[in-house]
């Protein structure tokens, strides 16, 4: 935990909320506890918090509105649904986070975010950040690439397509690929294949492996075609992939630090396991 240089200046707070009649309850009550309180300005300009309220891939959608801002804004999630992993408060403990951002001194909790650069063909590079995991997969046949790690041809992979998650995305899509749960601060990437063929003709490594973070990761297509590359919660498709390669981003996603910022390993517990006899 790290504490950012507050000086008790009013803190802009933008809310971003999903159109669920719960969520917009909850809005309404922010909106008119911290309308006229001398300590918050409410814009989605530039804020110094931002508020995410439904669940985990409203988060996801407020991390990529304000992932140029990564270095100064700080975010904190209400779910007003199921238990999410990025939510720290319930949609009807909005007055405690109320009383906790009234006595906010700036700290934070940073994990790392993932940097995808694809590269065409002709040259085009797209740039691109994700919170949990970026994929690539081909849609007309079964994709052929090669897998590079740090440089050193690792594999030529044949299947499905090919998964890269942070440490805090590998309890989303990773997890249901069978790859690794990594505790959000460890800095590192974890490369897990999807639906790989495994033969006395084709071979493949078969399982995860965790990149420490001053590595990076390359996928090179050996063949042409239409892919798609999927970044979070959003999915674009491309023609003639050149590579695609994958590293820690120079920035990482920062929550405030409050005393319901749960254990990692608590919100694990109640998502996959639940309660058990002692």
């Amino acid at each position: 935990m790290t504490q950012t240089n507050y000086s008790g200046k009013v803190q802009r707070v933008a809310i971003i909320a999903n159109g669920k009649y719960q969520s917009k309850r909850v809005v309404s009550k922010l909106f008119a506890a911290l309308r006229d309180d001398k300590d918050f300005y409410l814009s989605k300009h530039n804020p110094d918090i931002v508020i995410s309220i439904g669940g985990d891939g409203m988060l996801l959608s407020a991390f990529h509105m304000y992932e140029k801002d990564l270095d100064r804004v700080r975010f904190v999630g209400i779910h007003t649904g199921h238990l999410g992993f990025y939510t720290d408060y319930r949609d009807f403990e909005v007055d405690k986070l109320l009383e906790d951002l009234r006595k906010d001194k700036g700290e934070k909790i940073s994990y790392p975010v993932l940097h995808v650069k694809l590269t065409l063909q002709d040259g085009r590079i797209i740039e691109s950040r994700a919170l949990n995991e970026a994929t690539i997969k081909r849609i007309e046949k079964t994709m052929v690439a090669d897998v590079l790690i740090n440089g050193v041809k690792f594999e030529r992979f044949r299947g499905d397509g090919i998964s890269v998650s942070t440490p805090t995305g590998s309890t989303a899509y990773n997890k249901s690929l069978g790859g690794a749960i990594l505790h959000p601060t460890i800095e590192a990437l974890q490369l897990t294949e999807i639906s790989s063929l495994n033969n006395r003709v084709y071979r493949t490594l078969g399982s995860s492996v965790i990149i420490p973070k001053h590595e990076h990761i390359e996928i090179v297509p050996k063949r042409l075609g239409t892919y798609t590359l999927s970044v979070d919660n959003k999915t674009f498709s491309h023609k003639n992939v050149a590579k695609v390669e994958y590293s820690l981003d120079s920035k990482k996603i920062s929550f405030v630090a409050t005393p319901f910022h749960t254990s990692f390993w608590e919100r694990v517990k109640d998502a996959f396991i639940g309660e058990f006899d002692s």
